[in-house]
């Protein structure tokens, strides 16, 4: 079987060893390799996930062609202390050119980012070292899922053709429309409705 690309999220420590090995064949072809690290958010590691798993999503890193961490991901393969009091646009277009550095990567996107006057941003850089910046309103609303949607629909968008920032643009809209169209009253637990933004996605994709 032949694959376009890989796209790699949410491991555990089993299958993290085992894409360390098998990652290596794709990376010497030259496949896209888009790495979503889904290992900690609001601040700490998820559970059952410690320093050791860290260390082996940097290893990880290495071999990728896009890494899409949310920012306690960040500053967590940057082995920082994760703290977001006084956080500005410099300091997150710091954060990924460092990532960049460090594990050798041409294209990063770090996502949630949270801003003054209750905004949020992803910020990315592209191939070529150009930095760029996509604020929206914080929606007032938090799901499970919404990092794997606007990982999903980033690779997508980059499948048929988009440049990463256009792609990034698309996944961002993307999650917001499908936690517009969630029912208030669901429970949480079950995530955003992405079915409702699918039709809205597929136009974007074949325009």
């Amino acid at each position: 079987m032949s694959f376009d690309a890989i796209y790699l999220g949410y491991l555990g420590q089993a299958a993290s060893r085992v894409w360390e090995k098998g990652l290596e064949e794709y990376s010497r072809q030259g496949k896209l390799i888009l790495l979503d690290p889904a290992m900690a958010d609001h601040g700490r590691l998820y559970r059952g996930f410690d320093d050791s798993y860290v260390v082996q999503m940097q290893r990880l890193a290495r071999q990728a062609t896009i890494l899409t961490p949310n920012l306690t991901e960040a500053l967590l393969f940057l082995n920082e202390p994760v703290d977001f009091t006084e956080f500005d646009s410099h300091r997150a277009c710091v954060i990924i050119q460092r990532l960049a550095q460090r594990f050798a990567l041409s294209q990063v996107v770090l996502t949630g980012v949270p801003l003054a006057d209750n905004r949020i941003g992803v910020y990315g850089l592209s191939r070529g070292g150009r930095v760029w910046e996509r604020t929206q309103d914080r929606i007032p609303h938090s799901y499970f899922g919404t990092g794997d949607l606007f990982a999903s629909s980033l690779l997508a968008g980059l499948l048929h053709g988009l440049d990463l920032e256009q792609a990034a643009g698309v996944a961002g809209d993307f999650v917001a429309k499908a936690i517009l169209a969630t029912d208030l009253d669901q429970d949480q637990r079950f995530g955003p409705n992405y079915a409702a933004a699918l039709p809205w996605l597929l136009q974007q994709l074949q325009n």
